[in-house]
């Protein structure tokens, strides 16, 4: 990734995002050249010169000081993951969250294994940056049976599902918005580490093999995934809504425990029920054997 490149374009990205009103600025004219805010007017909201704005937005400035980009991101209005993408692409230490420098690790320490094997009520997964899923318990499998399906390995990768799969339109009921975040998402792990070969590799495949995909890209759209309800339509037991939280693990950078759960009482806490008790049967766990009758959990 070419920082100068990607400092320029989210600039632009994020100037383009914001209009005078939401600036408090006055809009003189009815027409305006340009989406959103002008260079000038981030330079004025930022307090520095028009032409040192212009430099940064054009990549051309040496070392900027953390008071100038955050004066920048107050002035675009640029949320927690955005300001962070911006410190890190002007070269800054100021992020909130470090650089990741160690290498990807795709195997799970046999304590975080002992953690995940001990989560039976909840699916739980280890995700890598890339977005492998290097190990799940038994519900995490069940609730994720169509990406295991799709991926004779056992380590499915929920980008390449969610982008090259047709079947992830059905699975994931809010696609699109899954889509954008993911792509969010991958930016962002991009922001933190712009060598890193195996997640530069999924990207320029994607790009490469998905148009959503190549579009979403151009967006410069940054996010992080900490938290929040991922609904999907299970072919055993329908529509689930999980709550989930991510954490990263700071022992082994790149690798985070995901965590699904459902409201107590609700349809998915009975039909998460229902699943375990299908992903224990001895018999091949797929959506072809016999399944339960969906009376069960209405």
């Amino acid at each position: 990734m070419d920082n100068r490149s990607e400092l320029r374009e989210f600039l632009a990205s994020r100037r383009a995002n914001i209009t005078p009103t939401q600036a408090n600025l006055p809009a003189y004219g009815g027409n305006r050249r340009v989406p959103g805010l002008r260079r000038e007017e981030v330079a004025m909201l930022a307090g520095v010169s028009v032409d040192y704005y212009t430099k940064l937005e054009r990549g051309n400035v040496g070392v900027v000081s953390d008071g100038v980009l955050d004066a920048v991101a107050r002035a675009l209005h640029l949320t927690d993951a955005e300001r962070d993408h911006l410190f890190r692409l002007a070269g800054s230490s100021g992020a909130t969250r470090p650089v990741r420098r160690d290498p990807s690790r795709n195997i799970v320490r046999p304590a975080v294994q002992r953690v995940v094997d001990a989560i039976v009520d909840s699916p739980a997964f280890v995700r890598t940056h890339t977005r492998q899923l290097i190990t799940a318990n038994a519900l995490g499998r069940a609730v994720y049976s169509p990406l295991y399906d799709a991926d004779p390995a056992g380590t499915p990768n929920t980008a390449r599902f969610l982008f090259l799969n047709a079947e992830a339109r059905t699975f994931f009921t809010e696609w699109a918005k899954n889509a954008a975040d993911m792509v969010a998402n991958l930016r962002t792990e991009l922001g933190r580490d712009p060598y890193d070969r195996d997640l530069t590799d999924l990207i320029d495949d994607l790009n490469r093999d998905s148009v959503e995909f190549r579009t979403l890209w151009k967006a410069h759209d940054v996010r992080y995934h900490d938290s929040g309800i991922k609904r999907v339509r299970h072919p055993v037991v329908g529509e689930l809504e999980l709550t989930f939280e991510a954490m990263e693990l700071p022992a082994d950078p790149g690798q985070s425990l995901i965590v699904y759960g459902a409201e107590p009482g609700s349809p998915t806490a009975d039909a998460l029920r229902l699943l375990a008790s299908w992903a224990a049967d001895p018999r091949p766990n797929t959506a072809s054997n016999e399944q339960p009758h969906s009376a069960e959990i209405d």
